[in-house]
């Protein structure tokens, strides 16, 4: 079951955080979020599952910064984000998705108990200029059935920002 736009409200400051918070970002099923100023790309053209990818940080000015095809962009939400007892879930939006930007390669899932910003891996068909804090994706709510334990400790839990990969970290024994 998908929460409401009206339960995920009644849910705010309790199994629901969304901060800052936006009534009009409020949809029938869902919340839009808002992108984030900072963007991150990797620094090597050819990455590695097993080590730690160096990446640098881009600022999107004022004007609106152009992407490039075929080129990773890591961006992040503005809002930070808390579930207790749902399952969040993350989607373009589809007046962005219409213009051939993608905000997520496979990161659209969450575990129940996630807190933090949400990394975008934002890729585009042609060439777009984005901009900083434009709805860019909606959050949306599942249901849990059954018992659960929530995730409390991660590689990406209670992040402070954009974080790339740290998959290399699930090699070191």
């Amino acid at each position: 079951m998908i929460l409401s736009g009206k339960a995920i409200h009644e849910r705010l400051g309790k199994e629901i955080i969304i901060e800052p918070f936006n009534e009009k970002a409020l949809n029938p099923n869902s919340y839009n979020l808002t992108l984030h100023s900072e963007l991150m790309v990797y620094e090597n053209e050819i990455l590695d599952m097993r080590v730690e990818n160096k990446a640098s940080t881009i600022l999107i000015p004022e004007e609106g910064l152009l992407l490039e095809p075929g080129k990773l962009y890591l961006g992040r939400t503005a809002e930070y984000t808390a579930t207790d007892k749902y399952v969040p879930m993350l989607e373009g939006r589809s007046s962005v998705g219409r213009l051939g930007l993608s905000v997520h390669v496979c990161a659209g899932f969450g575990d129940v108990g996630f807190k933090g910003y949400w990394t975008l891996e934002i890729h585009c068909v042609q060439p777009i200029r984005i901009y900083a804090g434009v709805g860019i994706c909606q959050i949306y709510y599942h249901a849990i059935e059954g018992e659960y334990a929530p995730y409390v400790s991660g590689k990406y839990q209670n992040n402070t920002g954009t974080q790339p990969s740290l998959m290399f970290q699930d090699f070191i024994k």
